[in-house]
């Protein structure tokens, strides 16, 4: 299978428009089902087309399905387990916030990765990155800052900037997945770990809330039609990303995502009727100016 060297940059554009309109389902269903039955939603209701979309791959393909090696599973998991706690951090941040401004504080995510490498693994830090780390945070300072109620404005910051942090690892958990098969193909090999990440995802969320919180079960069963389509537009969406991050890296594919914040924009406006301040949109354009910075000089 030839994959053409420019494939990366139509499935990261095409799981940015599915992530956004997931996100935007996700925060509506939060106050019906709350923080993690808005969670489970986007894995409960994957799954079953997670497990259509690799029945179809290895249909089209004729290849037998990969063996998971311990090595996959490792990535597997901790890719799952990151992207439950992004998810549920995000949505908290959603709830506090303005969508446009929320999905911004995502974009934090490349730079929280450039200083996890130089804290733990002593990473070369330049001073282009410390530049560009100057420049997102105090996009990130602008947009989360409010005359007279600087107090209310830390929450927000530290769930959006914490989801950040937990998507990034996410993202180096299944690209590791990813790479670890033996797969006869990268749609295979990303198929096939996001059906596994998917299982993990919605064994360990339901598990919960039948031990803890039954109510917001039961109340997830109600809602089965939006949470239907929030569950198809995750799958699809992580379905691309996993495409993405099988052909190029991480931050190839993340620094494109930044596209993310402009459909954001388009939906805060349209369907939740927020409106930017001219201080969140100087603070959203120089977020999203030093992570491209960041990893333009990468």
């Amino acid at each position: 299978m030839i994959a053409a060297s420019w494939l990366w940059a139509v499935f990261t554009v095409i799981a940015s428009v599915g992530q956004t309109a997931r996100n935007a389902m996700q925060r509506e269903l939060t106050r019906v089902v709350g923080t993690v039955g808005a969670t489970l939603v986007r894995f409960l209701f994957g799954l079953p087309f997670g497990i259509l979309f690799l029945a179809g791959v290895a249909y089209w393909l004729g290849k037998p399905l990969p063996v998971p090696t311990p090595s996959f599973l490792a990535w597997d998991t901790l890719g799952a387990v990151t992207q439950i706690g992004g998810t549920a951090l995000m949505l908290m941040a959603m709830n506090e916030r303005s969508f446009v401004v929320t999905t911004a504080y995502l974009k934090t995510e490349p730079v929280l990765v450039a200083l996890f490498g130089f804290v733990f693994l002593g990473d070369k830090l330049t001073l282009h990155t410390a530049f560009a780390i100057v420049v997102a945070t105090m996009g990130v300072m602008m947009m989360s800052w409010t005359k007279g109620a600087a107090a209310a404005s830390i929450r927000p910051l530290l769930f959006g900037v914490g989801a950040a942090a937990l998507f990034g690892i996410s993202a180096v958990g299944f690209r590791g997945a990813i790479l670890s098969l033996d797969a006869p193909s990268f749609v295979m090999a990303a198929t096939f770990a996001l059906a596994v990440g998917l299982s993990i995802q919605t064994t360990l969320l339901c598990l919960y809330l039948a031990l803890f919180d039954r109510k917001s079960l039961h109340a997830i069963l109600r809602e089965w039609r939006p949470s239907l389509f929030a569950g198809f537009m995750g799958a699809a969406g992580s379905q691309f990303w996993f495409l993405a991050f099988a052909l190029t890296t991480a931050a190839n594919v993340r620094t494109l995502a930044l596209i993310e914040v402009l459909f954001a924009q388009i939906v805060s406006r349209r369907l939740f009727d927020q409106k930017s301040t001219p201080r969140e949109i100087i603070g959203i354009v120089l977020v999203v100016a030093g992570i491209a910075f960041l990893l333009w000089t990468h």
